[in-house]
């Protein structure tokens, strides 16, 4: 005699559980078909000059003394390693890094909640904020240098002048300084677009009860806002610092990266190693060096980025 459980389980359907769908390998290559000139184009505008770059690092060569090319293994990064000015160029490279970012992104969390607000010339206001993203780096570096900072003619000596300030040489004086100026100028725009952009997707209905629940602007600030833009802050940081890294241009143009090496980034040093020392060899090695220290930091922090957005998805 069957019970009443195991006639309503005889009288329930069977579930339907679909099959995974399996792609066989023509129809892969298929679907990446379009993207293989891309990947070819990436291939040998990058990989195969940092293959040459890696043979490159291995030899022993001059421009100056010909004939004086041959295999020296990894003799050039032990050199690299011991060289005190690469190691000040580091310390440089770090310090604008992170000067730059940090500063460009409390300038850029400051302006996002202020046009985040509903006022008059809202629009025009974020448009002249976004103009020194949109300017070029040798442009904007030739602004600061003959413009911003001359000690005769600059607009910084002119304003400061009123309270007793002397015409100060700020490029020859304070050269990193200087160069950090121009590139949190050219960066905060960029950091205010993304947090602005972590703002807008903030829902409103959680502000507006806590509102009403008695939170003060500071509380809903620290609570809410904050938590919700880390993600937004991190992604930005991390972008602003992997494009940092090759900055180039603005250490040419405002300081050639003296005096000495007290402005130079590595990029810069690099350059000077191998265009004006014309030692191959070694620029090849630093080169690499700082392509890998790069890659490892950008790959740690992008891991933890991705996997905060995809918590904060899971959550939601």
């Amino acid at each position: 005699m069957t019970t009443t459980k195991e006639r309503a389980t005889e009288a329930e359907p069977e579930k339907f559980v679909p099959r995974p769908r399996t792609i066989s390998k023509a129809e892969g290559w298929r679907r990446r078909g379009p993207l293989l000139p891309a990947l070819i184009f990436a291939i040998v505008v990058t990989q195969i000059p940092f293959l040459f770059t890696l043979y490159y690092s291995t030899q022993s060569w001059n421009l100056v003394r010909p004939g004086s090319r041959e295999f020296n293994g990894l003799n050039n990064y032990v050199d690299v390693f011991r060289d005190s000015q690469f190691r000040e160029v580091a310390l440089n490279t770090v310090i604008m890094i992170v000067g730059t970012v940090v500063i460009s992104v409390i300038l850029g969390l400051f302006l996002a909640l202020l046009l985040d607000r509903k006022f008059i010339g809202r629009s025009l206001i974020r448009t002249l904020l976004i103009t020194p993203f949109l300017v070029t780096p040798v442009a904007g570096a030739l602004i600061w240098k003959t413009t911003m900072f001359d000690p005769v003619f600059g607009l910084i000596n002119f304003a400061l002048s009123p309270f007793g300030v002397e015409q100060i040489d700020w490029v020859s004086r304070y050269p990193l300084v200087a160069v950090m100026v121009n590139l949190i100028w050219q960066w905060t725009p960029f950091m205010m677009l993304l947090i602005l952009a972590g703002l807008q997707s903030m829902p409103k209905d959680i502000a507006e009860a806590a509102r009403v629940d008695g939170a003060s602007a500071f509380a809903l600030f620290r609570e809410l806002t904050l938590p919700h833009l880390r993600r937004f802050i991190e992604l930005g940081a991390v972008l602003g610092a992997i494009y940092l890294v090759n900055t180039f241009d603005a250490v040419y143009m405002m300081t050639s990266g003296g005096p000495g090496v007290a402005s130079s980034n590595l990029p810069y040093y690099i350059y000077q190693r191998a265009f004006l020392g014309f030692d191959i060899g070694q620029a090849a090695a630093m080169g690499v060096v700082t392509v890998v220290a790069t890659i490892i930091v950008s790959t740690l922090a992008l891991r933890l980025i991705f996997k905060s957005f995809s918590g904060n998805e899971e959550a939601a």
